[in-house]
């Protein structure tokens, strides 16, 4: 063999093992890609051999899932965190249909991980993970869990997390801690919240979370005694709870505040809130009373608890005058009556309309055992309200006397409106309200012509407004 020959087979040797090096470089970069090699390695197994293990989780409690995931995941100094590439079809995929899928026909790459900001408070926000692979290990086995969030329109109205593990038993041990940290973890705790619906399922769409009232005793004009009692029932209950187990007393408890409207009710609902921080708050008025069920499955996973819902005649009307099915308001029955002995919840219920209330909710112990009147304030309550809706306007004394005489039967919103009138008077002429513009604003309100406005704001019988104008 000649020289020439012996160097273009060498140069063509040369030429093949870059060839092959090329080929291998490229095929372990798409394998590091490819989904199903990379968790094979993870688990040590063919991941499409292992059956997946699913658990779902209400979307309002899916910031709770990602805190407790991302707790076990820290666990472990060798975890990784990846994504799932091909755009939105991953979405009407599980997680076993994504791996036969990326098998046969290598669609579905490791990709980025998908993140959404979700809230954690009245003030604070979490990147939680919307859609990502999470590899790490849990009781000394490989495992990987899918975390993905609520997706309405793909027809997933829960978040989810769907798990393989080669190890029997651990993806159920997995899920028994995981619920255990979105209890003892959860950014619900001790917050004041409302729930709001889906718009494209039925159910609980989201939470909305409430900065905490702050109101000071001062801030409540009731009868003498009324806010001790309230605050006793609902806290003291919870700060002596141990003694009370211990002498076999139940827990939940429930309260009724009445009274005609804009007598101070949900301005006292207020005041309990910000003066029982260590509470969870779960507001419930309006449509969202349908989610009782649900508020009340929150509360007793968070107690000590409040469960609130206001003007419940709207769904607890006596069944006598309106005969026929009542499915919220067996509802609420259940509710109430569905929390054991034990639970650490309280309800707290307002009504305009206690004469129409539905015996079997109010006349019943255990579910509501205190009813405590918000009446319309006396001529002291009264004189009270002014000078604390007007106490950075100089009005003088005898002006508040004059009109908290005045103003007999008023209600504590008409009471502010009062004042608020008087201010404004004063501006239209661009000066600071004084005693005429008060003494005004109560015989514009007081007018016969201001029986609408009356009525409006919760001011009392009409009728009676007529005779007390034709005596003055």
């Amino acid at each position: 063999m000649d020289q020439r020959t012996q160097d273009f087979i060498a140069a063509f040797k040369t030429f093949l093992d870059e060839v092959v090096a090329n080929h291998r470089e490229r095929a372990e970069g798409e394998d590091d890609r490819a989904l199903a090699p990379v968790l094979h390695r993870h688990l040590d197994a063919d991941p499409r051999g292992i059956a997946v293990v699913t658990e779902e989780v209400p979307a309002y409690r899916f910031v709770d899932l990602d805190v407790a995931l991302a707790e076990l995941q820290e666990r472990d100094p060798g975890a990784r965190l990846l994504g799932i590439g091909g755009g939105e079809q991953r979405n009407h995929h599980s997680l076993s249909e994504l791996l036969e899928m990326a098998g046969r026909f290598q669609q579905f790459p490791v990709g980025a991980v998908d993140y959404a900001s979700v809230a954690a408070g009245p003030q604070c926000t979490r990147e939680a993970v919307s859609f990502g692979l999470r590899l790490f290990s849990y009781a000394e086995s490989p495992v990987v869990v899918l975390q993905r969030a609520a997706a309405p329109r793909y027809g997933a109205a829960t978040g989810r997390m769907e798990i393989l593990s080669p190890a029997p038993g651990v993806a159920a041990a997995l899920i028994a801690e995981v619920h255990e940290l979105m209890v003892r973890r959860s950014v619900l705790r001790g917050q004041v919240l409302t729930m709001g619906g889906s718009d494209f399922e039925p159910g609980v769409g989201g939470i909305t979370f409430h900065e905490r009232p702050a109101l000071a005793p001062d801030d409540i004009v009731l009868p003498a005694g009324v806010l001790d009692r309230l605050q006793r029932h609902v806290a003291g209950v919870a700060r002596h709870r141990d003694r009370l187990r211990a002498a076999g007393q139940h827990l939940k408890r429930g309260l009724l505040l009445y009274g005609p409207p804009g007598t101070g009710k949900t301005h006292t609902v207020r005041y309990l809130l910000g003066a029982l921080p260590d509470l969870t708050v779960v507001l419930l008025s309006g449509p969202s009373i349908q989610f009782v069920s649900e508020a009340v499955r929150m509360a007793r996973a968070l107690q000590p608890a409040l469960v609130v819902l206001e003007d419940c005649d709207l769904v607890a009307e006596n069944r006598d005058f309106s005969p026929g099915a009542q499915p919220l308001l067996f509802e609420v029955l259940e509710a109430l009556d569905g929390l054991s002995d034990d639970a650490d919840v309280a309800f707290l219920l307002t009504t305009n309309r206690v004469d129409v209330l539905e015996p079997a909710l109010a006349q019943r112990p255990g579910r509501v055992d205190l009813a405590v009147e918000v009446p319309l304030p006396d001529q002291s309550a009264r004189r009270l309200l002014l000078a604390r809706y007007a106490r950075s306007i100089a009005f003088s004394p005898a002006v508040l006397d004059e009109v908290a005489s005045q103003a007999e039967g008023m209600t504590a919103s008409f009471i502010k409106e009062l004042v608020r009138r008087a201010v404004l008077i004063a501006a239209e002429a661009e000066r600071d309200a004084s005693d005429d513009d008060l003494t005004h604003a109560a015989q514009e309100m007081l007018d016969e012509a201001q029986n609408i406005t009356r009525s409006l704001l919760g001011a009392g019988d009409p009728e009676q407004h007529q005779v007390r104008d034709r005596d003055r």
